[in-house]
This record gives C-alpha cells, structure tokens and sequence, in this order.
C-alpha cells in the first residue's frame, strides 16, 4: 500500500516520520510532497520518495492524506482531485475544523465523492505515540479498518464520528500541549528542589511516563493510583491538598471547556 502526505509541516511530517520509525510501512511507499523539498531532507534520507509536485503524489498513492493548513485545502483538494480514482484511493484529511461536507464538496468530481476519513492525529505520531480519532465518511467497514490499522501504527486509535471529533482534538492533540505545560512546571519545580534541569526533565517526563503505563496496563482510574502512593498526613497528600487549594483540577477542566468553546 503506498501513502502520500501532502503538506508535510508539524503534522504531516510527524505522521511521516512515525509511519517510517514503526518499520511497519516500507519507507519507499511513503510519498511526502510538499512546497520546500529542502524541509523534507530527513524523510528522504530515511528512503520515502519526497516531491512537491501534489498532483503526482496523490496519484500515485492508495491512500492519500492531506495535512495543510485549513485555508489552503480548499485549493489542494480540488487541484488533486482530478489526478485521484476514487475506485481504488482513498482520502484521508487531516485538516482542523474543515466538515466532511465541505470536503465531500470540495473532492466530488461527475457527481461522485470518494471514501473519506476525517482524522485527528497528534504530533506524538512521530514517536509512534499519537492518539488518533478517525471518522469514516461514504466508507465501508473493510475501509475503516485499513484506515484504523494504518493509524495503529503510529500509536492508538478511535473510530468516532464527526461530532466529537473537536472534543478529541482538544484532549488529544491540545492536551499535547497541556500535558506539557504541566510537565515543565514540574520541571521547574525540580529545578527548585536541587535537581539540574535536564535531570529534572528524565525525572518528570519517565515519572508521567509511567503513570500513563499504569493506566493504560491495568486499565485501572486514576484516583485509584493516587491512593496507592497517598498515606494519611504523608507528603503527598500534602502537596496535592496544596495543588487543588491553588485551583488544579479547575483550571484544567476550564482550560478543556474555554479550548472547545464553552
């Protein structure tokens, strides 16, 4: 199966780069095309075919997946469009807040659309890490599950639909950022307590790290692991009696709700 990524900046080229490091997919079916081959040296060092010729990639790909900036997909879509056989491509966009109508609308060419999957991925598909939200649109379930396994290489995925996918862009690929910001607050606080910042840095990011593993290992809730390392009048209850006094739990919810516009 051979893929193309048009549009290869933070997103199209984390999915790039995930999709090589899993050694799942044979580098050389992987055709990134972009504008500035220059930025795609990596890719091609790594043995994908890089172009900046879209129409080209699009064609010869099986799936295809746009990765622009919304107000350019418009313009990419339908100059592909007429490359592409919808009988045996698939298009997958990764294009924020861009409906499957209007898509649909964009690619329809003699009154046909093709098999499209709107996909929320995040940039830790580049360490083949990502949580990935696909809705399917005019797609059989024989064609969601290629589209799905494709995804699972690159970390986890959720077949949804359209309506949540703009929660599953705020928790998955925003909460990128706000696993982060509170990553680096850790960090600086190591930094406080002794700790040189890179030490601090290994210190936070295997201790978050791990948390996930439990979670996700055990499928356990997260309340339950924190009782786990709470013991009454010890320092941990402590410091997380002095968090939530400061508004933790809150300011997360409310960062989640004003994200998503509520």
């Amino acid at each position: 199966m051979k893929i193309a990524i048009i549009g290869v900046g933070a997103m199209g080229g984390a999915i790039a780069e995930g999709l090589i490091r899993s050694g799942k997919i044979n580098s050389g079916n992987i055709i990134a095309a972009n504008p500035h081959t220059d930025k795609l040296r990596h890719l091609d060092d790594a043995g994908a075919v890089v172009t900046s010729d879209n129409k080209a990639a699009a064609a010869a790909a099986d799936v295809v997946i746009v990765a622009v900036k919304p107000w350019l997909a418009e313009e990419v879509m339908k100059d592909i469009k007429t490359v592409m056989d919808y009988r045996r491509q698939m298009l997958v966009s990764v294009v924020a807040g861009v409906s499957a109508e209007q898509t649909g609308e964009w690619l329809e060419k003699d009154g046909v659309r093709p098999r499209l999957f709107l996909v929320i991925p995040n940039t830790a598909a580049s360490v083949c890490e990502s949580m990935t939200f696909v809705a399917p649109f005019n797609a059989s379930d024989d064609d969601t599950t290629i589209i799905k396994e494709l995804f699972d290489t690159i970390g986890s995925t959720i077949i949804t639909d359209e309506q949540h996918l703009a929660a599953g862009m705020i928790l998955a690929s925003c909460g990128t950022a706000f696993a982060m910001r509170y990553i680096r607050a850790s960090v600086e606080g190591g930094v406080e307590l002794g700790f040189r910042a890179a030490e601090a840095t290994q210190i936070v990011a295997q201790t978050v790290k791990g948390a996930a593993r439990l979670l996700m290992t055990d499928g356990g809730h997260p309340e339950a692991e924190i009782d786990k390392v709470t013991t009454a009048g010890g320092i941990t209850i402590k410091g997380l009696n002095a968090m939530e006094q400061a508004g933790f739990t809150g300011a997360v919810i409310q960062g989640l709700k004003v994200a998503a516009g509520k």
